[in-house]
């Protein structure tokens, strides 16, 4: 191959697609109360809710930070998309009845209710922040990417904003439900696309058995070699593993223990930008079916996304990548996939598929794209409009409230827009994704489990252990650059992580004790108790053994263990 283009067919399928999703998405816009356009009405059944979630999280950018990282032979990637599956169920089990059963809109409602204003006003700000800065710019990066390829004399900030004012299309009139059902439809060809592209990936190496006979043999001949850290990948089975020494750059096996558990269950549990989905339910069983239907979904992730990046090792090792006039940051041209990773992804589409079926899955990343941007823009106007909004005018109508949020996202379009070319400056997208994450994740988490699990966390414990946590991440970027203190620098983020979750606790406990206990009647809906457990178990008597999610749960985690349990 020594050009990128699109046939005429293929570009007729990827602009097709476009418009008739944008259509679609108009089609199914409920906007006529509050509830309608930033929680679909409350009527979501599983399947949709489970589809959502899938569809939701893997944006473009997991696309391209999946596949690239995988090049890389940090096939730990795997570990963030089967935890996720741990994960939601034990967001099944203990958290989503109490978001359901109290009918809030945001998650920083739930810290209000649990806690105070001050700290549903600080996790509000932070999380628009962080739709913004990870999940939106995000995804506009990834999208300019592979169409960058495709119309190089088009400068990034204009297919930029094209692909942020295309999702906003359906996103703005339509609300909630409009994002749903389009990202069911996306779902879809998201993974068929998937699958395609895995089939003609292992047809290129020879099959399972080709990639592993190629994998050792370049193990053999000491190319898995990590020049920082001197760990050396001997064969296939070290390449496919996902767990790496304790000294891995990528992964550690003491991150994935320690840092990883946390990360995920800031993304699944406490993100508005996932949880808004399950909001959306029309009872509890459908919203823990359709958790853990989204948890299902996750786990063929390593064979079909994952897995031919694995592939592209074999493929394009030492192929001269200067035809795909794919831009580093300094400005030059990327002549080796090394140095540039993020282009995995579209390699690999542009290298194996054949006229038509490109166009196909081109369309199935666009899905990515416009799924991952539309439900980022909803989440965040729905947190600046009931979280803010609604605040400081309580009296708007809930026509008044839809208005405000269509005037929200239009303006996170905007920032969105400008901030997606800064993530050039990072090494891979997938770095930049978890090391924002890293700061943002540790302080929520730990406040919203020492909340739900402990009646004694009091107000003035959340409010400090959250500014703590804001401090120590403005320090440590801080210190990043300036290294005052050399062992915070050199930290791996995983590890970094899970030491700010723990400081988080502390501070949260000791201020709480060192200060007046919450009033107990105010609070006693939001706190676990071991009676709930018991009640429940009587409500889930009457239920078939298939419709009790606990089954489901346990059935799942069998699956997980059988799927990791391979690759460890």
């Amino acid at each position: 191959m020594n050009q990128i283009q699109l046939s005429t067919l293929d570009l007729v399928i990827m602009i097709g697609y476009a418009v008739l999703i944008i259509l679609y998405g108009l089609y199914h816009a409920k906007r006529k109360s509050s509830e309608d356009y930033f929680l679909a009405g409350r009527n979501m059944v599983w399947p949709i809710v489970g589809i959502s979630l899938f569809a939701a999280n893997i944006s473009s950018s997991t696309l391209f930070g999946l596949a690239g990282d995988a090049f890389k032979t940090n096939k730990q990637v795997y570990n963030y998309e089967w935890f996720a599956t741990v994960v939601l169920v034990f967001f099944a089990i203990f958290f989503l009845p109490f978001y359901l059963r109290s009918k809030i809109y945001t998650m920083p409602e739930f810290l209000e209710r649990r806690y105070d204003q001050r700290s549903r006003y600080y996790f509000s700000f932070i999380t628009v922040v962080g739709n913004v800065l990870i999940d939106t710019a995000a995804a506009l990066y990834a999208g300019s990417i592979i169409l960058k390829l495709l119309f190089p004399d088009l400068p990034s900030y204009v297919i930029i904003i094209a692909l942020a004012f295309a999702a906003a299309a359906y996103t703005i009139p339509g609300g909630l439900s409009s994002v749903i059902h389009t990202e069911v439809i996306q779902a879809i060809l998201l993974i068929f696309g998937s699958v395609i592209l895995t089939y003609y990936a292992f047809g290129e190496v020879g099959g399972w058995s080709g990639l592993i006979e190629g994998l050792n043999a370049k193990a053999a001949a000491g190319e898995f070699v990590n020049e920082k850290t001197g760990i050396t990948l001997h064969n296939a089975q070290e390449v496919l593993s996902l767990v790496r020494p304790a000294q891995d750059e990528f992964m550690p096996w003491t991150g994935l223990l320690l840092g990883v558990p946390i990360l995920g269950f800031y993304f699944w549990a406490n993100n508005q930008f996932m949880v808004q989905r399950v909001l959306g339910a029309k009872d509890l069983n459908h919203g823990r079916w359709g958790a853990l239907f989204a948890g299902l979904l996750k786990l063929p992730v390593i064979f079909i996304m994952v897995l031919p990046g694995t592939c592209a090792i074999l493929m394009f090792s030492g192929t001269d990548l200067s035809f795909m006039n794919y831009k580093l940051p300094d400005g030059s041209i990327c002549a080796n996939l090394k140095d540039c990773p993020n282009a995995t992804y579209p390699l690999l589409l542009f290298s194996l598929l054949p006229k038509g079926l490109l166009g196909l899955v081109l369309a199935g990343l666009l899905a990515a794209m416009m799924s991952s941007i539309s439900a980022t823009f909803n989440s965040a106007s729905t947190l600046v409009t009931m979280d803010f909004v609604s605040k400081i005018r309580p009296n708007i109508s809930s026509q008044g409230l839809v208005r405000v949020g269509q005037i929200v996202t239009l303006i996170l379009v905007v920032l969105a827009s400008a901030w997606a070319p800064m993530i050039e400056q990072f090494s891979s997208l997938w770095q930049y994704l978890q090391d924002v994450l890293g700061y943002i994740a540790p302080p929520v988490a730990a406040t919203f489990i020492v909340g739900l699990f402990w009646s004694r966390a009091n107000s003035a414990g959340s409010i400090f252990s959250l500014l703590f946590g804001f401090a120590f991440s403005i320090f440590s970027l801080l210190n990043a650059k300036f290294e005052w203190i050399d062992g915070l620098v050199t930290m791996h983020f995983l590890h970094r992580t899970f030491l700010l979750f723990v400081l988080c606790i502390i501070i949260n406990v000791v201020v709480s004790l060192s200060t007046a206990p919450p009033d107990y009647s105010k609070i006693k809906d939001y706190i676990w108790t071991s009676q709930m457990l018991k009640d429940e178990t009587e409500e889930l008597a009457s239920l078939p053994w298939y419709k009790n999610y606990r089954y489901q749960a346990v059935i799942l985690l069998i699956i997980t263990v059988i799927t990791v349990g391979f690759f460890w």
